[in-house]
């Protein structure tokens, strides 16, 4: 063993070699073990399958064992809670091998395996920012007995969290956590490669960062390496249907594992590859725990298969040695696509690859965008969401209930100082306050009417999720959970029977329970269909992504294998979108139909701020995609020219829907225009903008 490994404590060390039986760590565990040793926070880079959870659990364990931390003394925090099960026995086991135990906690957890896990307190506690939060605010845990012994935090997938307001929850939970210990808490988190390591682990730092040690451990030779060219290939194949007969007729005899984005397809694919015989089973948040458990264990135990899913199969849940990735379009993110081609190439003689199976004209474009970056080297950068005003009224409500009273002066000492959960969010305080969701009586806070009304169902559970999921209704069969689906299924007019299709199976709607949000099923021949709405807010792409699109229209083919159909499929659309992309800046056209649009090529939030600034040339509409914005019939150049002479000089947020406000859990516990101020600054891309009003714009009309 090399002189990493013989840092570790010795029982550790002895069964690394005899129980695991490996020959030494690899770079990244060889890397990590002195700076966890020595209680830095850490940032720890591999990819998937890298062996992270071993590279930071090793070293804790031996500080657990060689200090003699008692209690529950680490937290092992992942965003999903099918990845905590995945991970349970592998940390039961190398806890084991001190006389130590883990334990998990989450929302399927039962509450007579809670009282067991508080009687007899684990080592090690697997667990969700949210569970955490609960276990703070609920009556039936002494927080300070249970969570007061916590040394150290491993915050597994930590680029899932920091990317969205979950980040902040977990944030702000973590400083409440280091207050209740009375100590600085190690911090560990793990990712796959993201494009700026060192911001992300000052975010995860919080209030420690500049007062604790930290570094980044990512061993160049752990990076993931390019796949040759021919591992990964573009092909068009133009509908669902077809996508089917090509996975069915590829790879016969190997483990395939096909992502989808959205739950709706990988249904509807599920399904059709069942009817060409193909032995398949499908995973995605919408399916019941136990069935998405089913369809992993089987998958796992088969051979000839395929297995259909969303993102849930992309945060390194095991599901056995795979041969293929087949991507249907393409994922919004590159670093999306590490990850998923990260699931392959793990055995010994074989190598990452991925199919791309476009199903439509700009799906094609997406993925050979994509696929560019990638072949840049390019990596989006995480980046937390910004003024997240919502999430601080969330949390200054959780620690009222936590706290039962907290002093109107000293809250903002529970956070450590860490922005914006200080003295900053005063107009915060003051608005809950004024609206009731807080009462304010001799000096003290403590939760008022307004909050118990909006919140207090299940116990304040409500309050502890920083989302909003649409509603959906739970679908039975006899006993069993199939799963939920989007309501629209259930009123939508049908003649005949109303079919569902869900699990790749269809389903005939027996009964309703409207007020309980069920509905009963039995199986049916087929037929059925599947929605999910998606939430308030539009997705987008990203600057990067849509300038590389047009790069790819202006002639780019990234170097991968081409298929002869997506070849010539593109060459269509680069003929089709001629007039509206040029090599030397942005281009305004005017159609046969008298439309005008502005060619941006500059993304979904680049397009909105843009829209914004320029709202006298915009058309009554307000319409903007990805690509382009829409301008009112009447432009002309002198128009033109007038509005956008000092335009980089004025630019503004964009606009804020009652729609878009209604999708921002806890908006209304914000005054209404800090509210519209904090989607406002989400949805805005004022540097991508700027830039875009300093290029050359060329008019176009046909």
């Amino acid at each position: 063993m090399t002189n990493g490994a013989e840092l570790l404590h010795p029982v550790v060390l002895h069964h690394v070699v005899n129980s695991l039986q490996w020959p030494g760590l690899r770079p990244l565990q060889e890397a990590a073990v002195q700076p966890l040793l020595d209680g830095e926070d850490a940032l720890l880079l591999a990819p998937t399958a890298g062996g992270k959870t071993e590279a930071a659990m090793f070293p804790l364990l031996s500080r657990m064992a060689g200090q003699n931390w008692s209690g529950t003394s680490v937290l092992y925090i992942c965003p999903l809670k099918a990845l905590l099960n995945n991970l349970l026995p592998r940390l039961e086991s190398y806890t084991g091998w001190l006389g130590r135990r883990a334990a998990l906690w989450h929302g399927d957890v039962t509450m007579g395996r809670r009282r067991a896990i508080l009687r007899d307190r684990p080592d090690v506690l697997l667990t969700t920012p949210e569970s955490l939060e609960s276990m703070l605010v609920s009556t039936a845990v002494d927080e300070r007995e249970f969570l007061g012994h916590v040394r150290a935090v491993v915050v597994d997938e930590v680029h899932a969290f920091a990317g969205d307001d979950r980040g902040w929850h977990l944030l702000a939970v973590l400083e409440r956590l280091s207050r209740l210990a009375g100590r600085p808490i190690q911090r560990v988190g793990l990712s796959a490669t993201v494009g700026n390591p060192d911001e992300l682990l000052r975010w995860l730092q919080g209030s420690g960062h500049g007062a604790r040690p930290a570094r980044v451990v990512a061993p160049a030779h752990t990076a993931p390496a390019s796949s040759p060219a021919g591992a990964v290939e573009l092909d068009y194949v133009g509908s669902v249907h077809n996508a089917a007969k090509v996975i069915a007729a590829l790879h016969r005899g190997e483990k395939r594992l096909v992502f989808c984005d959205s739950r709706a397809l990988v249904e509807e694919l599920g399904q059709k590859l069942r009817a060409l015989g193909i032995t398949t089973y499908l995973s995605h948040a919408s399916l019941s725990a136990e069935e998405r458990r089913r369809s992993e264990e089987a998958f796992a135990q088969e051979r000839d298969c395929v297995i259909v899913a969303t993102s849930t199969l992309e945060l390194g849940i095991d599901v056995g040695d795979l041969d293929r990735v087949i991507q249907i379009d393409a994922p919004r993110t590159v670093a999306a696509f590490l990850q998923r081609i990260g699931r392959t190439g793990r055995r010994p003689g074989t190598t990452r690859n991925c199919l791309f199976l476009a199903l439509d004209g700009e799906g094609l474009l997406h993925a050979a965008a994509l696929l560019h970056l990638w072949q840049q080297g390019w990596v989006e950068a995480v980046t937390a969401p910004p003024e997240p005003r919502h999430i601080v009224a969330q949390q200054l409500l959780a620690l009222a209930l936590q706290r039962h009273r907290v002093g109107d002066r000293l809250w903002p000492e529970e956070w450590n100082g860490l922005s914006p959960f200080d003295s900053s969010a005063e107009v915060v305080v003051r608005h809950l306050v004024e609206h009731g969701y807080l009462d304010s009586d001799a000096g003290m806070l403590f939760i008022g009417p307004e909050a118990e009304r909006r919140f207090g169902r299940r116990h304040f559970m409500d309050m502890l999720a920083v989302f909003t999921a649409p509603p959906q209704f739970t679908v039975l069969s006899g006993r069993t959970e199939i799963g939920r689906i989007d309501p629209a299924l259930l009123t939508a007019k049908v003649d005949g029977p109303r079919l569902l299709l869900l699990g790749g199976r269809s389903w005939r709607v027996t009964y309703t329970d409207w007020k309980r949000r069920r509905c009963f099923v039995e199986p049916a021949d087929g037929g059925g269909k599947a929605l999910w709405m998606t939430g308030a807010s539009p997705q987008g792409l990203s600057c990067q992504m849509v300038r590389a699109t047009r790069d790819v229209l202006l002639g780019v083919d990234p170097a991968i294998a081409l298929t002869a159909r997506a070849t010539t499929r593109l060459a269509a659309l680069r003929d089709e979108a001629s007039a509206t992309v040029h090599p030397g800046g942005t281009v305004v056209m005017r159609d046969r139909e008298g439309e005008v649009r502005w060619w941006t090529w500059a993304g979904y939030r680049t397009n909105a701020t843009l829209i914004a600034t320029l709202s006298e040339l915009a058309d009554p509409t307000q319409r903007y995609d990805d690509a382009s914005i829409r301008l009112r019939h009447d432009l002309d150049r002198e128009m033109w020219r007038v509005a956008t002479a000092d335009a980089e000089e004025r630019i503004c947020l964009p606009d804020v829907t009652e729609k878009a406000l209604a999708g921002l859990k806890f908006s209304a516990a914000l005054p209404p225009r800090l509210a519209a101020a904090t989607l406002a600054a989400r949805l805005a891309d004022v540097d991508a903008a700027a830039s875009v009003l300093r290029e050359p714009v060329r008019f176009a009309y046909l």
